[in-house]
């Protein structure tokens, strides 16, 4: 039960950040890592559906962090291997300023981040886990 309640506050909280980004008055500026980002975010919806993998970095299959590994290794970014390495390389940014292809953070089984996703903007972000999930629940 407490998944259940775990989704239903990320839910509210996605759908929180959408009614205020819904708000904003100006365009944002172009970061010069927007370029890279938008990529990493493409190319990471462009996989959906892969095979997920436990340890998995390549097109045979993803974990979370490998998944995050392969898209940046594609666009001609170093990142380390597993989630918490990634999340501890990492500069923290706020909540309103996550652009697509940043990497956002989980803790799900530990008290240490355990957990990676690729945000592809609109509060979406693209996880193994949630793919996983779903696959499971389509079977």
């Amino acid at each position: 039960m407490p998944g259940a309640r775990r989704a239903r506050a990320w839910g509210a909280l996605a759908l929180a950040w959408l009614a205020l980004a819904g708000c904003a008055s100006h365009a944002r500026r172009p970061s010069p890592r927007s370029d890279a980002g938008a990529a990493i975010a493409t190319l990471a919806v462009s996989l959906v559906g892969a095979p997920y993998h436990f340890g998995g970095a390549d097109a045979a299959g993803f974990d979370c962090s490998g998944l995050a590994l392969y898209v940046h290794e594609r666009v001609g970014l170093t990142i380390p291997r597993t989630a918490r390495e990634q999340q501890r390389a990492a500069r923290a940014v706020p909540l309103e300023r996550l652009a697509p292809g940043d990497l956002v953070f989980f803790h799900i089984h530990a008290r240490r981040v355990d957990h990676v996703g690729i945000y592809a903007g609109a509060a979406v972000s693209y996880t193994r886990r949630a793919q996983e999930a779903r696959s499971r629940t389509a079977t």
